[in-house]
């Protein structure tokens, strides 16, 4: 069993990939769908991308604090507990961006909730490969054995 967890650098240089490539996917495609100018849809993705980022930190160190109680091994980790990582990491968000949505584009909860949901959908496959790939990339650490 693996229950050596990433570093903090490992953690934000994790967390910064994340939300810079799903911006750069996320605003163009936004401000179509929309209709929004690009400049509100951008502004409004620079927050959620903090919001979202600042969550995603912690909520991974929590998530994998919960795996080592569980007696979970952290690594390598298979695709149903990716998938419970990534969609409850989403529907924790929501309580933040549903709200912020509403606010900045001026939508109603409706309209904020369909948006939400079109991310809720998009985000965990993104999240899902991102995790992948990034396992590949930079290895989790291994612990010694003495």
């Amino acid at each position: 069993m693996n229950s050596e967890m990433r570093t903090t650098k490992d953690r934000l240089r994790h967390t910064v990939l994340f939300e810079l490539l799903l911006l750069t996917i996320c605003v163009p495609l936004m401000t179509y769908a929309l209709g929004k100018p690009a400049k509100d849809v951008g502004l409004m993705s620079i927050f959620l991308s903090m919001t979202g980022a600042t969550w995603n930190f912690c909520y991974n160190i929590i998530f994998d604090h919960v795996l080592i109680r569980l007696g979970v091994p952290l690594y390598p980790r298979n695709k149903p507990l990716r998938i419970i990582h990534s969609v409850l990491f989403e529907l924790t968000l929501l309580t933040v961006t549903i709200p912020a949505v509403m606010f900045m584009l001026n939508y109603t909860f409706i309209e904020a909730f369909m948006v939400d949901i079109s991310f809720v959908v998009l985000v965990p496959v993104y999240a899902f490969a991102f995790n992948l790939l990034y396992d590949r990339v930079f290895p989790p650490p291994v612990k010694e054995i003495s």
